[in-house]
């Protein structure tokens, strides 16, 4: 390993509490462990880089589970715990593709102010990842935005991805400037097709990609597309690639979280998670880096709810080397 990356985690752990509808018409519930930051968390762990977990976890039985899952996996807990109750995503699977209905307030991972972040901030970080609920609205997020332009501020690379989940955001022009805010700190940003809806809604997505674009100085921009794969740019490059088949698709639960994951495990693993190495990125290796975490994400997919796949696992359906 050529670098020496210590990467902070910041934004929501949850329930996903999965509702199958059978044959019969019974409708079955599964709780999963999950929430955006949280799943990146696990997929970066699996893949060998330590992350630092920032975010408060519940003391309840919820909470437990989720605190539990990370220790094993080797994930670093600096957040602490809350005697608050763990945020619950009621998910609703429609030809394996998730919507989802929260119920979020005064929870654990909203127990967070600007102190907070700063004290749970690991010594020597060098990267900040961010997203997701962190940023949805409310006390919480404005302490969110602070620790990621903190960061930018202090040398240390950051990335975002929105996840956007329109049904929690009241006031969508209000986090669409937020989203505007962040971009101008973030070094590498990646959302998916519907986030780039949500946040440009009356864009294409080209036009939409080009607004974004001329908005941030990211090194990185990266945009999955579902089952049509994924492209990213540079100031000086542009790559797409397509996914594989995925004959056993079960779920897309986690899948862009597996995907940020591996970009992140990727570039750390090889020195280049900083804002100098990402400048300099060439077209060959942006392919592979795109190529290996969509593999990832499939990998994922082929699983129930969001289980990301160890380096070994990509390293054996990939057959290729680190970037």
């Amino acid at each position: 390993m050529r670098g020496s990356a210590v990467i902070a985690i910041g934004g929501e752990n949850l329930i996903d509490t999965v509702q199958t509808a059978l044959p019969s018409g019974e409708i079955t519930q599964k709780h999963n462990l999950g929430g955006s930051p949280y799943n990146v968390s696990v997929a970066l762990a699996r893949q060998g880089v330590t992350p630092h977990y920032l975010t408060p976890i519940s003391t309840d039985g919820f909470g437990e589970q989720l605190a539990g899952h990370l220790q094993r996996q080797g994930v670093v807990l600096t957040g602490g715990r809350r005697p608050n109750p763990t945020t619950q995503a009621i998910v609703t699977l429609e030809n394996g593709i998730p919507n989802y209905a929260f119920r979020r307030n005064d929870t654990a991972e909203r127990a967070v102010s600007v102190a907070d972040i700063d004290a749970t901030m690991p010594d020597g970080v060098t990267h900040f990842h961010a997203g997701s609920l962190a940023f949805a609205g409310s006390d919480d997020a404005n302490a969110w935005e602070e620790a990621f332009h903190k960061a930018h501020q202090n040398g240390v690379s950051t990335s975002l991805d929105p996840n956007v989940r329109p049904s929690l955001v009241d006031d969508m022009p209000a986090y669409r400037a937020r989203f505007a805010r962040l971009l101008r700190s973030a070094t590498i940003v990646k959302l998916s097709d519907e986030d780039l809806t949500a946040i440009y809604p009356d864009r294409s997505h080209s036009d939409g990609i080009a607004a974004l674009r001329g908005s941030t100085s990211a090194r990185l921009v990266i945009f999955t597309k579902g089952p049509e794969g994924a492209e990213c740019w540079t100031r000086s490059h542009h790559v797409t690639v397509a996914n594989p088949d995925v004959p056993n698709l079960i779920d897309t639960i986690g899948a862009g979280d597996t995907f940020t994951a591996t970009v992140l495990a990727s570039l750390a693993k090889a020195g280049l998670l900083n804002d100098p190495a990402l400048a300099q990125l060439v077209t060959d290796q942006l392919r592979e880096l795109l190529d290996r975490a969509v593999q990832a994400a499939c990998l994922n997919c082929a699983k129930e709810g969001c289980s990301p796949p160890t380096s070994a696992a990509i390293e054996a359906v990939t057959q290729k080397g680190m970037i």
